[in-house]
């Protein structure tokens, strides 16, 4: 690249612009220039003249001084010869190019601090020869080079014209070079001089210049020059692109931070900038927070974070919602709790009607609470069927004890984040939703209700369920971990409240964490008494009748409650309820009035004919039919079990959607029925002969489990002996090879879906008579209850 320097330099330097002379054909009149044979020698660093090119030097050399001076004072001729190796100070003669220029002193100039500047021009090439001595300074034989001869050929002007074209090329693309260089290049006329001067310019090594000098014939050496013009051409425009994205890059730069200069001028006109005085309110917050000396220095060395970034960085807005997070967050504070137990128990009864056992667990919490002062809260689990209030069970307690009240919907989680919180470098990173509600509630120990804990999924992206073993462990939950965080929160004083259906579902290790509560279904008078104190009033107001005066009697609500739902809980009851309100909605609206009672006609003419009936277990009574109790997740349930024997080879089939243990449990008592066939009253005989049908309707429903066990085993009997079962009689139990009943579970529920089926008598394990007595006796009153140890027992009361 041509040389962008237009200082004067030493002849240690390298950069440096020559001066172009005044008539470029000076060389013509050099041809006549008599030359000694012994000249003084000047050494030059890092510098090729060339001839007809002037340069500026200066000569800092004690032995370069002397010679400058005894030339200039004689004949002003002195020979340039370059060094080797610009890092020698006193170069010897080996140290020296052979090839140099004769150079003429065109001016010196003494410096004021004893320096030497001269300026030279070059004359012509020459070869150096003997040196005849080095004190003070080298002076030695010179031989002269013939002078260029410029050819007269088109090859030789395309030349020339080539190196015009790239020098003025590199000089655009060069900021530092005056656009005036080009035009002085462009009116050179003289080929040799232009070779020479444009030579000079190279931003090229020594060794170069120093071959371009050496060359003798001049196509040769143009040639060689295009060469070196066309490297640096492309060397100028690599560097012309780098500068100019740069520039691009600063310029924005610039332009932003100009911009920002002016947007803080107009806040500050404002009244300051509402970032500082985010800052500052948020320091002023933090002042008032009783938080644990961790999170002090946490807070602390966020908010120093946020002052040292820009507001229109990235990483801005996470820091800052982390610290908003934390000045958000109750750390220890606490709402009082409401230690008068006479007034929590009427709160609890005015809410909801029974659950006797549940409402004793919370008196007896707050109970030692009040005679200790504090106390880890109890993670309970309230387990029962849909639809009988598990979840506002949760709300009525929060009210009870004056504690704040919020619910984490856990059906269908299925990633640990959600509970435990994403890292806040992640794109849309939030806490997890325990910490998310402690903070909407503004208070460290809310009443906290995890719904539906038994639905939680898992799959590739985590187990949440086993992150909440942190949560529901007291123990452990003293310091909870979020992710987002990044600190521990105390949830020891937190009430969790866990609601399920399916006790089965939940993982192992969670279910020993809780606190087991059994929340069976609702007998018929216990539904009647809800719809009277909770659901009539609710579904009145809902549909605009509260003001109006209309009556539904106790046996209006038992006749919609027993034909035409079949559920533990009342939702069903509570939407055939609002489908009457809705028809005495539209009675009052185009009438102006209603009927001011509801009688069972008008319940057929508004809801339709009975969806369910007790006729069934009438009809049925034929050898092999039996009705058993089973039980589900939405409650308790009567199941037919039919036996019917046919011609064959004693083969077993079993039909209904069956499971493993319930087949089982027929082999098994087949298996005793053929055993004891003559106690039974049954011929050995009918066993090879007869093929063996047990089907269990609602083909479509999946069933399972032991409990159906006594039943298959008295429908068996009643197929051989052909002796009928007693009507309205239901059974439930699991048997043995040997005869014994075994005990089963859901007493509860199996005795309310007989009851609510209309069945009147029982058979049970001896075992769950203590199941039995738990139950309200109005509930089950009306029922008559056997209970059996042995299938021989069962057969004998059992069938006819």
């Amino acid at each position: 690249m041509l040389k962008e320097n237009l200082f004067f330099q030493s002849e240690e330097d390298t950069d440096f612009m020559p001066i172009i002379p005044i008539n470029e054909n000076d060389g013509e009149l050099d041809k006549n220039l008599e030359v000694p044979d012994i000249l003084p020698i000047l050494p030059l660093r890092n510098t090729v003249l060339f001839p007809g090119v002037v340069l500026p030097i200066t000569v800092g050399r004690d032995k370069s001084i002397k010679a400058v001076n005894d030339a200039y004072k004689s004949d002003k001729l002195i020979g340039v010869l370059a060094q080797k190796d610009a890092n020698i100070e006193e170069p010897n003669p080996a140290d020296l190019c052979s090839i140099g220029t004769v150079a003429r002193i065109v001016k010196l100039i003494k410096m004021p601090d004893g320096g030497t500047t001269i300026i030279i021009q070059g004359k012509k090439r020459f070869e150096l020869g003997q040196i005849t001595t080095d004190d003070p300074y080298f002076k030695a034989y010179v031989r002269m080079l013939a002078d260029d001869i410029v050819p007269d050929t088109e090859n030789f002007a395309v030349y020339i014209s080539t190196i015009k074209d790239l020098a003025a090329q590199i000089i655009q693309l060069s900021p530092n070079l005056p656009t005036e260089a080009s035009i002085i290049l462009k009116n050179i006329e003289n080929p040799s001089f232009l070779i020479n001067f444009v030579s000079s310019n190279l931003n090229s090594e020594l060794a170069e210049k120093q071959n371009l000098l050496e060359i003798q014939d001049i196509n040769l050496r143009a040639e060689k020059l295009i060469h070196i013009l066309q490297k640096e051409l492309q060397f100028a425009e690599l560097k012309d692109k780098v500068a100019n994205k740069t520039r691009t890059e600063i310029d924005k730069q610039q332009r932003d931070y100009f911009l920002q200069q002016q947007l803080k001028s107009i806040k500050d006109e404002l009244g300051g900038d509402t970032n500082e005085r985010e800052i500052a309110e948020m320091k002023k917050k933090a002042e008032t927070k009783k938080w644990p000396e961790s999170a002090k220095n946490l807070f602390k060395s966020g908010i120093e974070k946020l002052e040292r970034m820009h507001p229109s960085t990235q990483d801005y807005s996470v820091v800052y919602n982390h610290l908003d997070l934390m000045l958000d967050l109750p750390w220890e504070e606490y709402t009082a709790d409401n230690y008068d137990l006479k007034n929590a128990k009427k709160v609890l009864d005015a809410d909801h009607y029974g659950m006797s056992k549940i409402k004793s667990r919370i008196l007896e919490y707050l109970a030692v609470l009040k005679l200790k002062g504090d106390m880890r809260s109890p993670i309970l689990c309230f387990l029962g069927p849909p639809g009988i209030g598990k979840t506002s069970l949760g709300r009525s307690i929060a009210h009870a004890i004056g504690r704040k009240y919020v619910r984490v919907s856990l059906g269908g989680l299925h990633d640990e984040s959600e509970i435990r919180g994403h890292r806040k470098t992640y794109i849309g990173a939030m806490p997890g939703r325990i910490l998310q509600n402690i903070r909407k509630c503004k208070s460290s120990n809310p009443v906290m209700i995890l719904d539906e804990i038994d639905k939680i999924g898992s799959d590739f992206r985590g187990d949440p369920s086993s992150a909440l073993l942190e949560v529901l462990d007291p123990e452990q939950n003293h310091s909870f971990y979020d992710n987002y965080l990044e600190q521990e929160y105390d949830l020891s004083k937190v009430l969790f409240i866990a609601t399920a259906n399916n006790l089965q579902n939940i993982q192992p290790a969670l279910r020993d964490r809780l606190e087991i509560i059994d929340l069976s279904g609702y007998a018929v008078e216990e539904k009647v008494e809800i719809a009277k104190r909770h659901l009539l009033p609710k579904q009145k107001e809902a549909h605009g009748l509260a003001k109006v005066n209309f009556r539904v009697n106790d046996k209006v609500l038992e006749k919609i409650i027993e034909q035409y739902t079949r559920e533990s809980g009342v939702r069903e009851l509570d939407r055939q309820l609002a489908s009457i309100m809705r028809y005495e909605a539209k009675e009052y609206a185009m009438k102006n009035k209603v009927k001011p009672t509801i009688t069972a006609q008008d319940v057929e003419k508004i809801l339709g004919q009975s969806r369910y009936s007790n006729e069934i277990y009438k009809t049925a009574n034929m050898p092999g039919v039996t009705v058993g109790l089973a039980w589900t997740y939405v409650g308790g349930d009567i199941l037919f079990i039919e036996t019917i024997l046919s011609e064959g080879k004693g083969e077993l089939k079993l039909t209904g959607n069956l499971g493993n243990v319930m087949k089982e449990s027929a082999t098994t008592a087949l298996s005793y029925v053929q055993a004891n066939a003559r106690k039974l009253g049954v011929d050995p005989e009918m066993f090879g002969k007869k093929n063996i049908h047990i089907h269990v309707p609602e083909g479509a429903v999946p069933k399972d489990g032991p409990s159906a066990g006594i039943t298959m085993l008295t429908s068996l009997t009643s197929a051989f002996t052909g002796r009928k079962v007693k009507p309205f009689l239901a059974m439930t139990g699991e048997i043995t090879l040997r005869g014994q009943v075994l005990p089963v579970g859901g007493i509860k529920e199996k005795i309310l879906a007989a009851k609510r089926a209309g069945l009147k008598e029982i058979i049970l394990c001896a075992q769950n008579e203590k199941d039995v007595k738990e139950i309200d006796s109005s509930f089950i009153r009306g029922l008559v209850f056997h209970y059996v140890k042995t299938m021989q027992q069962v057969i004998d009361i059992a069938l006819v």
